[in-house]
């Protein structure tokens, strides 16, 4: 589903990269762990066509990035959104060749509390054993899971830009390559990977919506703005330093949930799941709320995303910026402010209007100048034509807009 276009972001990582060097007191030195990749929890769709929804007796071969490296793993897997209890048979984790195949003699069985197999609860994460598994910054890494008995419902997000492999039936996590398996664009139950933390070291979260998760992004590309960022930050020498997960959702609200499942629960319910709760988070960059005031009466189709009643106001979405920046302040996280870009042209039937650009413009115009984010990343400014500042610029967009 396409909400919006694809941004190139070296204007917006180059801001980011800015504030990031500017010095801040050193984190103290503690044993413990930082999120190196992330992927929010959603939940599934029915789709009797879509393989990571059918799952029989089989086995998931999926690939993460990670940010920084370190000299162990750990998995963090969720059941969050899921209707019953989850069996896991079996986890491996390899260094990948190809989507369906991993170096030999790379694979490490991964545990959970010293078992190679878990029953994960409805509604809950699992994180497994440290697993002695060597990364470095940048690196790409292979995770396979086999799941025994058929899925009724799922953990799993759509936006995933990496093929997974679904293997023939069988448990295929210590094999080196899985042959004749069936390719998806999603990935399902993998939520986090961590590393141990060093001193200094930092997270940045990138939380928002569609912009953030990467939609008109490249399959396998490693291509969202929050990919980009890492690449600048290893750039400026600062790569082993700071972190960078990425916890977008594709259509994603601050104020309510998703008119689907897939589009997530609102921002404002998620922020303690998708950020306060990630070890080692010390920045969040804040993208989101442009849905919030396009959705009210835009359709795709003959689906309405919003009720055309529901108007949200600057107000509304200024005090949800407001909670959201509270929140983060009560644990010590700074919370950095993105301007909201620009969408006259956007390929949804009345997802933009006049009175609608006059809130967004309205919400950007608070952003910079009430002083309540702890910096401010001009996406709009980045971003807009010049000539035509409620458009993107050509070169930003990934479609052609109209």
């Amino acid at each position: 589903m396409r909400l919006f276009t694809h941004i190139n972001s070296i204007g917006v990582c180059t801001s980011l990269v800015a504030l990031l060097l500017v010095p801040r007191p050193l984190l103290a030195q503690h044993d413990g762990w930082i999120a190196t990749w992330t992927a929010s929890p959603e939940p599934l769709q029915i789709d009797s066509s879509e393989p990571l929804l059918n799952i029989e007796n089989q086995t998931v071969r999926e690939r993460v990035r990670v940010s920084i490296g370190g000299a162990q793993l750990r998995l963090r897997l969720s059941n969050e959104c899921g209707a019953g209890p989850l069996l896991v048979g079996a986890v491996t984790v390899g260094s990948p060749t190809v989507p369906a195949a991993v170096r030999p003699g790379s694979i490490r069985t991964v545990t959970f509390d010293g078992h190679g197999s878990i029953t994960v609860p409805p509604g809950a994460p699992i994180l497994s054993d440290p697993i002695h598994f060597p990364v470095t910054d940048g690196a790409e890494i292979s995770i396979s899971l086999f799941i025994p008995k058929r899925l009724a419902a799922t953990t799993w997000h759509e936006l995933a830009l990496k093929r997974a492999i679904i293997s023939p039936p069988g448990d295929y996590t210590h094999s080196e390559q899985i042959q004749d398996g069936r390719e998806s664009p999603h990935s399902i139950l993998i939520s986090a990977v961590l590393v141990p933390t060093r001193r200094s070291q930092r997270l940045i979260v990138a939380f928002g919506d569609s912009i953030v998760d990467g939609d008109g992004s490249t399959l396998d590309g490693d291509d969202t703005w929050p990919s980009d960022l890492t690449r600048r930050l290893k750039e400026n020498g600062t790569d082993s330093k700071v972190a960078v997960v990425n916890e977008g959702i594709g259509g994603n609200r601050l104020l309510s949930d998703g008119p689907m499942p897939s589009l997530g629960v609102s921002a404002l319910a998620r922020f303690d799941r998708d950020v306060l709760s990630l070890p080692g988070v010390t920045h969040v960059v804040l993208l989101e709320g442009l849905n919030d005031i396009g959705f009210p009466g835009a359709k795709l189709g003959n689906f309405s995303l919003a009720d055309p009643a529901d108007i949200r106001t600057d107000e509304d979405v200024i005090g949800a910026y407001r909670q959201l920046i509270a929140r983060a302040h009560a644990r010590g996280i700074k919370v950095i402010g993105a301007t909201l870009n620009p969408c006259e042209g956007v390929d949804i039937p009345g997802y933009y209007s006049e009175a609608k650009e006059a809130t967004r413009r309205a919400v950007n115009r608070w952003i910079r100048n009430s002083g309540a984010f702890d910096g401010v990343i001009e996406f709009d400014r980045i971003l807009r034509a010049p000539d035509h500042p409620s458009r993107l610029a050509p070169r930003f967009a990934s479609t052609t807009n109209s």
